[in-house]
């Protein structure tokens, strides 16, 4: 099968999130499965730079008037030994040839024009089904959350038969909105802004077009793919996505080993894993160290990797850090976000020197070593669609702490007596939003952590958790066939 995926960012050229996570890994999984499998990129300076031997294939022109080159290259970084991955790359230098983030300007507004430039990455993937590379021609596209959204509306409308297509939905409360006086540069037909196609409350809304298009769409886990159904999480497309029931699942994220093992990482100050655990005391005196905690090896280490907003729960681990410094533990953040959790979290490390630390920005290395030094990743989310932090936490001897939502249900096992016994238990999970039920989820994490052997018990269970990718590209593949299949 020829599968051409399509995203607006890919690991490790380009990241912002967990979707160029995901756009790293399906890849090779899915050669590895038996797919011929392509990706389709803008050409931000980053994705470009990690492009090998690119040649022309075509170009087009999109209905504003602008050319769009494309060309074909090998992406070294995603290759591995007998799978090359070969990357179409748009080149348009008044869409995409922008520095720093990829959506966004330097006041962190978004661009004016990211409805252009995304409409583009559409059609290119149209193109590229119907023959603009006369060397290899998609049998099906797999395109990603709202930047690629418009992809399965512009082959549903093409003039030949429609090359079936695969929407994945990463969070559906980011959707693309844009004016609906930006309707006609999207170069759809007419009968599209209808409530049968991408119009959303009188607007333009990217995601309900790969929604409404797509020939199956899927989410990043079962529970969401349900909880998106309802009017609570559904972000005002709960309806269509009821509709839509049939041609809707869950395929869970997972978690590439190349990249995130702690028995191999060379970020590690000393690698270690589920049999030889001794290293992980040496990574957190290390972090305590260098990121400026006091330096207590008895001391539960709390960590948050994460975007610093509201959906992600900082405010419940604001609300609950007296309770992490009044039992002795310590709280290390890393992310950047709304400038309001920044200012909090900043001003709690001032207040607390030595026991709280902050760490404004990304930085991918830094993220392997907390995950590594801590010991309990706190994700506590008001929604989260699939999320890669506490699958990582796992894999790296960090319990997971989390709420019973999406993802983070389908994969962290909470500690109780049952759970002791017949070593399922994962980490610790509480399932209302509230700084009560989430202090008490607290309490339990310290209760356990003073017992020890129970301690290590836990984290060896999540350090043997695989989460492996081979899975998902089968689940993949399966949905692949069944919609080429006639």
């Amino acid at each position: 099968m020829r599968i051409l995926q399509v995203s607006a960012e890919i690991f490790p050229l380009l990241k912002t999130g967990g979707l160029a996570d995901i756009a790293g890994a399906l890849p090779a999984a899915l050669a590895r499965a038996g797919c011929d499998v392509r990706v389709l990129l803008p050409g931000f300076p980053a994705i470009r730079d990690g492009l090998a031997d690119a040649r022309p294939v075509g170009h087009f022109t999109t209905v504003w008037g602008e050319r769009v080159d494309v060309v074909l290259g090998r992406l070294d970084a995603l290759s591995e030994p007998g799978h090359a991955l070969y990357a179409y790359v748009l080149l348009a230098a008044a869409l995409y040839d922008r520095p720093g983030n990829p959506y966004e300007d330097a006041n962190k507004q978004a661009y004016a024009d990211n409805h252009r430039r995304f409409a583009a990455l559409g059609w290119a993937s149209a193109h590229l089904a119907h023959g603009l590379d006369p060397h290899w021609q998609a049998e099906l596209v797999h395109a990603h959350d709202w930047h690629a959204a418009l992809a399965p509306a512009c082959l549903a409308q093409w003039r030949d038969a429609p090359v079936p297509s695969v929407y994945t939905i990463h969070n559906l409360a980011y959707q693309g909105v844009f004016g609906a006086q930006h309707f006609g540069e999207l170069g759809l037909a007419p009968q599209a802004f209808s409530v049968q196609g991408l119009e959303f409350f009188g607007q333009i809304s990217f995601m309900k077009a790969g929604i409404s298009y797509a020939s199956h769409v899927t989410t990043v886990s079962p529970t969401y793919a349900r909880e998106i159904q309802t009017p609570e999480q559904g972000c005002g497309l709960d309806g269509l996505l009821r509709q839509r029931a049939g041609q809707l699942s869950g395929i869970l994220n997972a978690v590439d080993a190349s990249v995130w093992n702690p028995a191999s990482d060379p970020l590690l100050t000393q690698s270690f894993d589920a049999r030889r655990p001794a290293g992980k005391a040496k990574n957190k005196a290390w972090l305590q160290e260098h990121s400026g905690l006091a330096p207590a090896p008895d001391a539960p280490l709390f960590a948050v990797v994460s975007r610093l907003t509201e959906q992600k729960g900082l405010p419940l681990v604001l609300a609950g850090l007296d309770e992490i410094l009044a039992r002795g533990g310590q709280l290390l953040v890393l992310g950047t976000g709304t400038a309001a959790l920044e200012q909090a979290f900043t001003a709690q490390a001032a207040a607390n020197p030595g026991r709280v630390a902050v760490h404004l920005g990304y930085d991918e290395g830094y993220a392997h070593r907390v995950f590594a030094g801590s010991d309990v990743t706190l994700v506590p989310s008001l929604f989260e669609p699939c999320g890669l932090t506490q699958m990582y936490g796992m894999k790296y001897g960090s319990l997971p702490l989390v709420r019973r939502v999406g993802g983070l249900a389908d994969t962290v096992v909470d500690t109780d007596l049952e759970t002791l016994d017949d070593h399922t238990a994962t980490g610790f999970v509480f399932d209302t939003f509230d700084p009560n039920d989430y202090r008490h989820a607290l309490r339990r994490a310290f209760a356990l952590y003073g017992r020890r052997a129970d301690w290590s018990r836990v984290r060896q269970n999540g350090m043997r958790l695989a989460f492996d990718w081979a899975d998902a590209a089968q689940r993949y593949t399966d949905l692949y066939q069944s919609l080429l299949t006639p």
